[in-house]
């Protein structure tokens, strides 16, 4: 089974879509901090939650290859109807009321730690 890329035409450096990726301890950071500022009286509210930085499809792929050591085979799709050429989140309003900004933003160690979840829950092929 290989991976899909939906689309290698878009107007981006290499043809595909970049998007802005997030490690999943960070997520929980801001999350537990929403729910401080609640409990501590603020009001609930939509924030964005990105690092406001993107990769393309064709870089997550090669920093999963170089972090997992293992190849990815990939086959290039048509594109996905209303799928965006760029999508990169401003978390501005997380960081001034929640005090909250990204940590982990680089993609090889998000990838590293979601890698080494896998392999500690039996799940890497």
């Amino acid at each position: 089974m290989a991976a899909a890329i939906y689309g290698d035409d878009y107007p981006t450096p290499d043809g595909t879509c970049i998007r802005d990726f997030i490690h999943v301890t960070d997520l929980a950071d801001a999350h537990v901090r929403a729910a401080e500022d609640m409990l501590a009286g603020g009001a609930s509210g939509a924030l964005n939650l990105a690092n406001a930085r993107g990769y393309s499809v064709r870089e997550v792929i090669e920093a999963a290859q170089r972090v997992t050591q293992k190849p990815i085979r990939v086959e290039v799709a048509p594109r996905r109807r209303g799928d965006p050429a760029v999508l990169i989140g401003a978390a501005d309003r997380a960081r001034s009321r929640l005090g909250w900004a990204p940590s982990r933003s680089e993609l090889d160690v998000q990838i590293a730690d979601a890698w080494r979840w896998i392999c500690k829950n039996g799940k890497s092929r």
